[in-house]
């Protein structure tokens, strides 16, 4: 059915006209203009000219993110590539993409993002570590986490621990353990009005309220697991100042160790209206994401930096039970005969048959939700490792002993996303499955046939397949 979007709540034209003025039949007229789509291309599996060269994609860049472009949903529907299968971009709205560019993430720290489901936000900061040191994406919401976990796995991401906490509970096994922390906070959402009618729906003036509440509940938790010096990403989807300026105010308020810091990339946007909520004036140097002013659905972005003065705290590495002498003869010889790599170093950990890698660094999560605690290797079968999906879309083609490449076009290849076995040549064994050389899942040879163990709730149907 086509989309037919709810009328505009009366109270949030009324605060919308009064914040804007002059400026507010420009931003109304946005209500009737095309949503804004983009993709992000994922360093850990394509670089930018390497992917300009093979898609077909009509695509503009993203002033904010050098890996982001813009497309037309009307001609391209990246969604349904193979490439997506792959891991090899993220489908993320443009003006989601300024948070993660604003945390300027680094290789080796230890990250948080606190409210990280589905991913988007989370793979763009794990592409900028490029796999060296720890990720923590949480996500409150179960089914949504689940959701994160297979984004994450998809783009190939090796350092992430996925869990499924409060912040309350995480700041007590994580204090003064980050060194960056992005908060994209629950918000009343009104950067969604243009796509979403359920934002509409729900949208009230005592749901801003609600969410101001909750949001700095949310920074007070973060700022206790923040390490001195380190640096704070706040931001939202909505335009209210109240969950913008005026919750940073609050903030502020009771934590004094925070300070504003200049936002990079800010040329590209409007700044921060302080006055609005009666703010500090530094809160100026945050940054406002208007679809009027740039092609982008909205978003607030600020940086805070916590001082280098606070008191440190040390969080202790958690003291894991590693794998058997047995279990670990069985990983190495899994490595040597199915990969052309070593295993990495880091504290393997049984969760019953479920092999994964866990980081030296990390804390004890003894006591929370954990969906993923760790990298995840395969499950231990008697005297044999089935290699995850994960595994397999971390890998490069030159890292595995067997490949079998398709094309993006090939019929081959879609047989094998529909989850068919197929006739090869090859040697038996396990073999990763490329498309155009990126990575997309396992098979296993044997008897002359290359037999499927693309994940069956991911496997392509009829449906996916004529809408190429």
């Amino acid at each position: 059915m086509p989309y037919t979007p709810l009328p505009l709540p009366e109270d949030y034209i009324t605060m919308m006209k009064s914040l804007l003025q002059t400026e507010f039949d420009a931003f109304l007229a946005t209500y009737e203009q095309p949503i804004q789509r983009g993709l992000r291309v994922n360093p850990l599996k394509s670089t930018i000219s390497q992917f300009l060269a093979l898609t077909e994609f009509r695509l503009e860049p993203i002033p904010w993110c050098k890996e982001g472009f813009y497309y037309q949903h009307q001609t391209t529907r990246p969604g349904k590539h193979p490439y997506h299968a792959a891991g090899v971009y993220y489908i993320q709205e443009p003006s989601a993409m300024a948070p993660a560019e604003a945390l300027e993430p680094q290789p080796g720290e230890r990250i948080l993002d606190l409210c990280a489901a589905p991913g988007g936000k989370s793979t763009q900061i794990a592409a900028k570590m490029e796999g060296k040191g720890i990720l923590v994406s949480n996500e409150i919401d179960s089914s949504r986490a689940n959701a994160l976990v297979e984004n994450l796995e998809r783009c190939g991401v090796k350092n992430a621990v996925v869990t499924n906490e409060t912040p309350a509970r995480l700041a007590k096994h994580f204090r003064g353990y980050f060194d960056r922390i992005l908060i994209d906070a629950p918000c009343s959402g009104e950067g969604m009005f243009r796509k979403d009618n359920d934002a509409r729906g729900r949208w009230s003036v005592r749901s801003t309220e609600r969410a101001a509440e909750l949001q700095l509940e949310i920074l007070l938790e973060a700022a206790l697991m923040l390490k001195p010096g380190g640096r704070l990403v706040y931001s939202t989807c909505t335009f209210n100042p109240n969950e913008n300026e005026g919750a940073l105010q609050r903030f502020m308020q009771q934590e004094p160790s925070f300070s504003i810091e200049k936002l990079p990339n800010n040329v590209y946007f409007q700044s921060g209206q302080p006055q609005w909520a009666q703010a500090d004036p530094a809160l100026h140097q945050s940054a406002r994401l208007w679809p009027h002013h740039l092609r982008g659905e909205g978003h607030f972005v600020a940086v805070l930096q916590k001082s280098a003065q606070a008191p440190l705290q040390k969080v202790r590495p958690g003291k894991a039970k590693q794998i058997s002498a047995q279990d670990q003869q069985l990983l190495q010889s899994f490595y040597r005969d199915e990969l052309k790599v070593k295993p990495p170093s880091g504290n393997y950990v049984l969760f019953g048959e479920h092999l994964y890698r866990l980081h030296e660094e990390l804390p004890s999560l003894k006591g929370l939700k954990v969906k993923r605690p760790g990298f995840y290797i395969g499950q231990l079968k008697k005297s044999r490792i089935v290699p995850s999906h994960a595994l397999a879309l971390s890998l490069t083609p030159k890292e595995a002993q067997r490949t079998i490449n398709f094309s993006a076009t090939e019929s081959s290849l879609f047989q094998y996303l529909q989850g068919e076995a197929l006739p090869t040549a090859q040697v038996k064994g396990w073999t990763l499955v490329t498309v155009d050389g990126f990575s997309l899942g396992w098979g296993k040879v044997s008897g002359g046939l290359l037999k499927n163990h693309y994940p069956k709730w991911m496997r392509w149907d009829e449906n996916m397949m004529s809408t190429r």
